[in-house]
């Protein structure tokens, strides 16, 4: 006789429809199911509890049917969303994973998930530190902000840099790696509150917010008179336009994200592109996931750096699985003061 099966209630947020446009929390609605808690003999899965889930601009993309596949898969309408989130592991078919081990990786956005590949979680070996973090600093954000600055601008000490979306996930981070690596750092946010975050909290050496400035290429040359070197690029279309000309020659671009342009049926044009030739630039998108070879060396050295508070993190935390959709929201509409998270359960 098989085995019984232990069946619990699960709350979860599915896809409603695809979305063209603004994002909307019309757009997802929370559902009960069930879920199956013990793995099936001979299977390599295992069953998480998850506590937190990450909200980040990129589950924007995933909403909307693409003809040509882009670099992650589509959501489907009527299935639960997925991202990164930190969660505990309740029961193990694979030998590297045990009951009670605390993990992070990409799970449902619901209350457990059964997951096939349990190859892509990683191992949280820092739980002294708030295990918030691993959806932010010490997670896919933190690693993206470290590869995107260290290994994709290469930068030098006395260099310019500009961070765009400067008080969010990635570009908090940033920021204060320039510093730490003896750079001058100015950020953008959208509101005064994020600005004196920026300069206050985070070490930013100045820092202006953009939507009070009706010239952002003038503002930019007043903030860096001798132009930029770096500009870790997160919002896209008006933001790099102006970038573009305040350039300094053999500068770089490191294309993170675009968030102006995730909710527009048509993209902006960038009219300024020919900086690129006359000032010798690289600008490189990269995707975080072809960097994960190097997670395990990233969380050491950038978990010393909290515990020696030579970075510091801010977090949005909005309770329960009801709010998560309306906690993705803020990330569109500016609403959120650093990493949007959303608590699902607490150990």
């Amino acid at each position: 006789m098989a085995a019984a099966t232990t069946t619990v209630s699960n709350k979860r947020v599915i896809l409603k429809r695809y979305v063209t446009g603004a994002l909307s929390e019309d757009d997802m609605e929370v559902v009960m199911a069930e879920a199956t808690l013990d793995v099936p003999i001979g299977s390599k899965a295992v069953v998480v509890k998850n506590l937190y889930v990450s909200c980040d601009p990129y589950m924007r993309n995933r909403m909307t049917h693409h003809e040509v596949p882009s670099y992650v898969p589509d959501f489907v309408p009527g299935e639960v969303l997925a991202n990164f989130g930190v969660s505990k592991v309740i029961s193990s078919g694979h030998p590297d994973f045990k009951a009670g081990d605390l993990v992070w990786g990409i799970t449902g956005w619901e209350e457990y998930t059964v997951i096939n590949n349990p190859e892509s979680l990683f191992h949280i070996n820092h739980p002294e530190l708030p295990l918030t973090y691993y959806t932010g600093v010490l997670g896919m954000p933190g690693l993206t902000a470290y590869v995107g600055f260290f290994e994709v601008s290469k930068p030098k000490k006395g260099e310019y840099v500009f961070v765009s979306a400067a008080s969010g996930a990635v570009g908090q981070i940033v920021g204060q790696l320039a510093k730490i690596t003896g750079c001058y750092v100015v950020g953008s946010a959208g509101s005064d509150e994020k600005v004196n975050l920026l300069k206050t909290k985070f070490g930013f050496d100045d820092a202006f917010n953009y939507k009070e400035e009706p010239n952002l290429e003038g503002a930019l040359r007043r903030f860096f008179p001798k132009g930029i070197d770096i500009y870790f690029e997160n919002v896209g279309g008006k933001t790099l336009d102006a970038v573009l000309p305040n350039m300094r020659l053999g500068g770089r671009i490191a294309a993170c994200g675009m968030i102006s342009q995730y909710n527009l049926e048509q993209p902006e044009r960038v009219g300024n592109l020919f900086y690129i030739v006359t000032k010798h630039l690289r600008m490189e998108g990269f995707l975080v996931f072809n960097y994960y070879d190097m997670y395990y060396r990233f969380e050491k050295e950038m978990a010393e750096y909290l515990k020696e508070r030579k970075v510091t993190y801010v977090e949005d935390i909005v309770e329960g699985i009801d709010s998560a959709p309306s906690a993705l929201l803020k990330l569109f509409t500016g609403h959120n003061v650093g990493k949007q998270l959303v608590t699902i359960a607490h150990e």
